[in-house]
């Protein structure tokens, strides 16, 4: 039956990809898919292996399965609404107001740097909730806007990658002590950086980035924001920021931290006017309840169902009978292994990989492969492969979905126009990773 369940995967994926030929939100396949995988491996009887590497109960692997999409969703639930909050109360304005250029490859490497650098501080994913949501008042022509968001994704995952926090297989690495701190930024900040500058410095030269852009279209609230923009702006951020440290200091999941940190922002919000001369009925309009109606909910829909299918892959054992069960995704991960035995390689193709397959099983499967020690070489080409590669999909990093649901980004444009200059970015940031480690 695993035949059957990689054609569900594949015909699900297909789905996604062909979503505006078919004239079919993505949300359905995605779902579609996630639910079908594990309703196959129940009425087969597929046996299915649990995070501890045992045969374990159907139920038992859903649950866990289940809890760790949870913690993705409540991650990005609580990302979602401060940053909502944030805007309804013109926060970004802020920012937004000292950036005086319209220049469109000024504005392009401003904005990218700053998601680079985000990134590290917070996470890939948050960095670019926070991003589209600043180009919204930045960039007014949708069309030119896709060019930017793509961008966002790219910098923010190279920024990602370099940061025990940025992503979250690099958050994987640091935690299983296959990497320290000092060292995965000594060894992966240059190669990050050099998959950012060369996607830059390609698209700075395409036509659609020669003059300047738009003005705000008229009657567009531009400038001065609210009363209440400047406090709002920092508690968000601030509380943005305060997730790494929230874990670092309890050990609980980042969810927990961002959790926290959405009450704290709803609770200033409760209580700070927008204006002085705001009535009633208009502060209304201010509030975490309305933020919380403005959150892309078929976007988060989407991840349900992604990772669903992904954890239905990763579970289903591939080789039944055997003394030690594989779950089918890390079975693909060792066969790649003793067909390339120069371990570089096996993760280079894993960045490949991981554009079109989620990142996180992937490199838990490589965790598994090696028993090299911590800050051993293959452990920093992983960190960078997985966290970079998947810039070549749209729907390859936790960055790219978010941007794609939040801008209704076309997976075929992204293939297009995006595809081949996160490639070249992804492949020299690679060649001087090996320089590094020769």
């Amino acid at each position: 039956m695993i035949p059957v369940l990689v054609a569900v995967f594949l015909v699900g994926y297909a789905a996604i990809v062909l979503e505006h030929p078919l004239k079919l939100d993505k949300t359905v396949p995605t779902l579609l898919m996630g639910v079908l995988l594990w309703a196959i491996i129940s009425v087969t009887g597929l046996p299915v292996i649990s995070h501890l590497d045992k045969i374990a109960p159907l139920s038992e692997v859903m649950l866990h399965t289940t809890g760790k999409i949870a913690e993705i969703i409540f991650f990005l639930l609580g990302a979602m609404t401060i940053v909502e909050l944030v805007d309804l109360h013109q926060g970004f304005s802020v920012i937004t107001d000292r950036i005086h250029t319209r220049n469109k490859v000024k504005m392009l490497w401003i904005i990218s740097i700053i998601a680079f650098f985000m990134s590290s501080i917070l996470d890939n994913l948050t960095t670019t909730i926070v991003l589209i949501s600043l180009l919204r008042r930045l960039v007014h022509d949708r069309e030119e806007r896709f060019w930017y968001a793509s961008m966002v994704v790219i910098a923010a995952n190279a920024g990602g990658a370099w940061s025990p926090i940025g992503d979250v297989t690099t958050t994987m690495l640091w935690i299983g002590e296959k990497v320290s701190t000092e060292k995965l930024i000594v060894n992966l900040f240059l190669p990050s950086l050099v998959c950012l500058v060369v996607p830059l410095l390609v698209l700075s030269r395409l036509s659609v980035f020669k003059g300047d852009l738009q003005v705000a279209p008229q009657g567009e609230e531009k400038k001065g924001g609210l009363k209440s923009s400047t406090v709002m702006l920092i508690a968000g951020l601030g509380g943005l920021i305060f997730v790494p440290i929230f874990k670092i200091i309890t050990h609980l999941p980042p969810y927990m931290g961002m959790m926290l940190s959405l009450a704290v922002v709803w609770l200033i919000s409760e209580y700070i006017k927008p204006d002085e001369d705001f009535k009633k009925e208009r502060e209304v309009k201010y509030t975490a309840r309305h933020a919380l109606s403005r959150v892309e909910w078929s976007s988060i829909i989407f991840f349900v169902g992604i990772l669903l299918a992904i954890g239905a892959l990763e579970a289903v054992v591939a080789n039944a009978g055997a003394a030690e069960p594989v779950g089918l995704l890390r079975s693909l991960a060792e066969s790649m292994g003793k067909v390339i035995p120069d371990e570089r390689f096996v993760a280079v193709i894993l960045g490949f990989c991981s554009a079109i397959i989620d990142n996180v099983p992937l490199v838990a499967a490589v965790m598994g492969m090696y028993p090299d020690a911590m800050d051993a070489m293959i452990w920093h080409f992983i960190a960078y492969t997985a966290g970079t590669g998947g810039s070549m999909l749209i729907i390859g990093s936790a960055a790219g979905v978010a941007a794609m649901g939040m801008e209704r980004i076309d997976f075929i444009w992204y293939a297009k126009k995006i595809a081949w200059v996160a490639m070249l970015g992804y492949l020299a940031g690679a060649g001087v990773l090996f320089l590094m480690e020769m």
